[in-house]
C-alpha cells in the first residue's frame, strides 16, 4: 500500500522523537487514525476523555518533560475543546502541537456540517499555524510547528483537511515553490553584552538590601541562583511557576509571591533597596517594590517579556543559567549581613506561624493542615500538579519542596481543571516517580472525576504506579467565595458556589483506585502515608471546612470593610467564617512570634 499523508506524519513524528500523542478522536482525523492502527500505535495514542483534557496532559507532558507535547483532535467541536489547554499552554510558555483534523477540502466555504475556519480560530492561540493542503508541503509544515514550540516555548497547530490525509505522500522536489525540510534543532544560549552585565553588576553591588525573585524560567540556574543570593546577602522570593526553582529548606527562601504568597516574602519586597528579577513575568505589581523605592535588574530569555512590571534599570536579555554565571564574578560580596538576618528570622517565623494555623481546629478537617502533613512526607523524586481554587493557596503557602521535587499549576491562565490531567502528562514523561494532584471539589466535578477514568486505564504500565489525588471537598466553590467577600463586600451567594456532595472515594474505587475518606483530621498523615506507599493509584478525599481563611500576606483596610460588609449582608455561613478567621489570624500572635 502505498504511504499517505497521515502515515508520513507519524513517521515524522516519529523522527522528532515524539512518543506519545495525547487525543480523542473523530471522523475529522479517520485518515491519520487508520494511519496509527497501520503504525502500531505509535507514537502512542493515548485516549482522553475529552479534548480539553487531552491539551492539559500534553501541557503536563511538556512542563515535566521539557519537550514538545502533542495533542490531536477532529476538527470543529474537537479543535474547539482544545482551545482552553493550549490556552493554558500559551500563557505559561508551554511547547505543544496541536494536530487537528479539517472537513474535506472539497467542501471548506460550504457551511459543510463541522465546518469551522479553525485558522481564524487558532491565530491567538498559535503563534504558528498552517494548514496543509498538498502532501509536498506537509514536511516543512509539521518541522516548523515543532522547531517553533520548542524554540519559542509556545503553542503551534496543524491543520488537516480529511480528504488531504488520505491522499498519496510524495515529498518536496527540487522545484521552484517547493519548500524542503530537515528535523531538529540545536540549543542556542543567549548571554548579554558586557557593559549591560558591568551595569547589572554596579546596581546589585550598590544595594544594601537586595531582593531576588525567581520564576520558572530560572529553574535551571539553581546552583547560580543560590551563589547570587549568597554573595548579595539576599533573601529569594518565588512566583508560583517558580515554586520548585528552590528548595523551601534554605532559611533564605521566603516562599511564594503575591496575594497567593507568603508574609516573608512581601515584607521582602516591602523594605528592600534593590531588585533582581530572574526569569519571572511576574505581574502583581503591588507586590513587587514601591515605585522609586527600588534599583531593579532583571533576566530574562524572552524579549517579549523582558522590562514589564517594574520600571527595571538594567534589562539583560539572556539564558538565565549562563547570563548569571558571566554576571557573579563581577558582584561584590556583601559582608553586612543584617539583611540576610532579617529575612531569616521572618521565614523562621512564618513557617512556625504555618504550624500553628495547620493545628487549628475546624469542622471537620482544616485544609491547611492537610498540606502541611503532606509535606515531610513528600518523597524528595515526587512531582506534584495543584489545581486553580483554594487549594492553590494552601499549595502555595503550605507546601515545603525539597529535593528534586517538580510541581507546576495552571500559573498565568489559572484555570480550572488541568491537576488531575496534569498528573497523568506528568506519569507518561516521568513512569519512575511519584505523583501527586491537589486539587479542589469544583475541578473535579468539572473534568477531573472523568480523568481518573484515563488514569484507571494506564497505571499498570508505569514502573511506579504511585498517582496520588488530593481532593478537597468542601462542597463550595471556595476561592470565588472568598474573593466575592474580600474583594466585592458580598456574601456567599449559595446558587453559585455550593457544589453538590459526591463520592470521590468511592467513584475513584470503581476506576481502579485505591479511594480513602479522612473526616477527622488526626487521620491525615496516615491517609498520605498510606497513599504513598500504595501499589496503585489512590484518591483520598479530604472532608475540609469551606470557613477556613486564605488570608492574604497583608489584609488591606478595604479588604477589611469588604469583609465586615458581606457578614452583615447576612452571608449563610458568617458565623462560621467569623469563628475561624478569628482562630487562624490568632496566630499571628501567640508566643514565638518575634
Amino acid at each position: 500500500m502505498a504511504e499517505t499523508v497521515a502515515d508520513y506524519l507519524l513517521r515524522r513524528l516519529r523522527t522528532w522523537g515524539v512518543e506519545h500523542v495525547f487525543a480523542y478522536p473523530g471522523d475529522g482525523i479517520n485518515g491519520i487514525l487508520a494511519a496509527w492502527e497501520r503504525a502500531d500505535d505509535d507514537p502512542r495514542f493515548i485516549q482522553a476523555r475529552h479534548e480539553e483534557l487531552a491539551a492539559f496532559e500534553a501541557v503536563g507532558y511538556a512542563k515535566f518533560s521539557g519537550e514538545v507535547g502533542v495533542c490531536a483532535a477532529t476538527g470543529g467541536p474537537g479543535a474547539i475543546h482544545l482551545l482552553n489547554g493550549l490556552y493554558d499552554a500559551k500563557l505559561d510558555h508551554v511547547p505543544v502541537v496541536a494536530i487537528v483534523g479539517q472537513q474535506a477540502s472539497t467542501s471548506l466555504g460550504g457551511s459543510y456540517q463541522q465546518e469551522v475556519d479553525l485558522s481564524s480560530l487558532y491565530k491567538d492561540v498559535a503563534e504558528y499555524v498552517q494548514v496543509v493542503s498538498a502532501p509536498q508541503q506537509l514536511p516543512n509544515a509539521l518541522d516548523r510547528a515543532m522547531r517553533t514550540a520548542h524554540a519559542r516555548r509556545t503553542v503551534a497547530a496543524l491543520i488537516i483537511p480529511g480528504d488531504v490525509q488520505e491522499q498519496e505522500y510524495s515529498p518536496p522536489t527540487h522545484d521552484f515553490k517547493m519548500v524542503p525540510s530537515s528535523v531538529g534543532i540545536s540549543e542556542a544560549v543567549t548571554i548579554p553584552a558586557e557593559p549591560d552585565l558591568d551595569r547589572a553588576a554596579e546596581v546589585l553591588n550598590s544595594g544594601e538590601r537586595v531582593a531576588i525573585m525567581v520564576g520558572q524560567g530560572a529553574r535551571r540556574a539553581a546552583q547560580e541562583v543560590t551563589t547570587a543570593a549568597d554573595v548579595l546577602g539576599a533573601g529569594v522570593a518565588k512566583a508560583l511557576l517558580g515554586k520548585d526553582v528552590l528548595p523551601d529548606d534554605l532559611p533564605w527562601v521566603t516562599g511564594a509571591s503575591g496575594l497567593l504568597g507568603t508574609r516573608p516574602s512581601w515584607e521582602l519586597m516591602r523594605d528592600c533597596d534593590t531588585l533582581l528579577m530572574i526569569g519571572a513575568s511576574f505581574p502583581y505589581s503591588q507586590y513587587l517594590p514601591e515605585f522609586e523605592q527600588a534599583r531593579a535588574v532583571q533576566i530574562d530569555i524572552d524579549p517579549m517579556m523582558i522590562g514589564m512590571r517594574y520600571p527595571f534599570e538594567v534589562n539583560l536579555l539572556g539564558d538565565a543559567k549562563a547570563t548569571l554565571q558571566a554576571l557573579l564574578p563581577r558582584l561584590r560580596r556583601k559582608t553586612e549581613r543584617a539583611w540576610r538576618e532579617k529575612v531569616e528570622r521572618g521565614v523562621r517565623d512564618w513557617w512556625e506561624l504555618m504550624e500553628r494555623r495547620a493545628g487549628v481546629e475546624a469542622d471537620p478537617v482544616n485544609p491547611e493542615r492537610v498540606f502541611h502533613e503532606l509535606s515531610p512526607q513528600l518523597p524528595e523524586d515526587a512531582i506534584i500538579t495543584a489545581d486553580s481554587g483554594s487549594a492553590a493557596n494552601w499549595y502555595a503557602r503550605h507546601l515545603r519542596v525539597r529535593g528534586d521535587v517538580r510541581c507546576s499549576l495552571s500559573g498565568t491562565l489559572a484555570t480550572m481543571g488541568p491537576g488531575v490531567p496534569y498528573a497523568t502528562g506528568a506519569k507518561f514523561a516521568h513512569p519512575d516517580r511519584p505523583v501527586i494532584a491537589l486539587v479542589g471539589d469544583g475541578a473535579m466535578q468539572m473534568n477531573g472525576i472523568n480523568e481518573l477514568i484515563t488514569i484507571g486505564q494506564c497505571w499498570q504500565e508505569w514502573s511506579d504506579p504511585r498517582l496520588v489525588v488530593g481532593v478537597l471537598n468542601n462542597r463550595d466553590l471556595n476561592q470565588v467565595t472568598w474573593e466575592l467577600r474580600a474583594m466585592g463586600g458580598a456574601p456567599q451567594f449559595t446558587p453559585s458556589q455550593r457544589l453538590p456532595d459526591f463520592d470521590y472515594a468511592g467513584f475513584a474505587r470503581s476506576t481502579g483506585f485505591r479511594g480513602i475518606r479522612v473526616e477527622d483530621p488526626s487521620n491525615i498523615a496516615d491517609a498520605w502515608r498510606d497513599a504513598l506507599a500504595s501499589r496503585q493509584p489512590c484518591l483520598i478525599e479530604f472532608v475540609t471546612d469551606p470557613s477556613v481563611p486564605p488570608i492574604p500576606p497583608q489584609a488591606d483596610w478595604s479588604q477589611v470593610e469588604s469583609m465586615a460588609a458581606a457578614m452583615l449582608k447576612g452571608d449563610p455561613e458568617a458565623w462560621s467564617v467569623v469563628k475561624e478567621g478569628v482562630k487562624a489570624k490568632a496566630q499571628d500572635f501567640l508566643p514565638g512570634r518575634h
